[in-house]
């Protein structure tokens, strides 16, 4: 059984920074790229950003390019968020996810990816 276990959120001044973590079970994880994806309320989720499974290829939303950065340890199951530079609207649920096969890409689409954690909130104050 696979299992998405995001931690890390908060509750953060406008400028500051959170580091999200995503611990990964039941999957070769090596095997696979992963994804963080946010919702606001009333808003559609929506990619953040996406790492291929050796960690050597990243890709980022626009509105997050510069400020966020994805990284992943093989060894420790686990990928993160580094997010710098916070703005009231980065304030959303944070989702960990991965595709549903191995080496699958590492899209933005939702659609693609099959396994998703439980989420963790992360709000930016003004």
């Amino acid at each position: 059984q696979v299992q998405l276990v995001e931690s890390g959120g908060g509750l953060v001044q406008d400028g500051g920074s959170l580091r999200l973590s995503c611990a990964a079970s039941g999957l070769t994880f090596s095997m696979y790229s992963m994804g963080w994806f946010r919702q606001a309320p009333g808003k559609e989720r929506e990619f953040v950003a996406g790492i291929s499974w050796s960690g050597g290829n990243t890709l980022y939303a626009d509105s997050v390019k510069g400020r966020f950065t994805i990284s992943r340890d093989n060894a420790k199951n686990t990928i993160y968020l580094q997010m710098n530079s916070l703005k009231p609207e980065d304030t959303a649920v944070y989702y960990c996810a991965a595709p549903s096969s191995i080496r699958a890409y590492y899209g933005k689409d939702p659609l693609r990816y099959g396994y998703w954690g439980q989420g963790t909130q992360v709000t930016v104050s003004s």
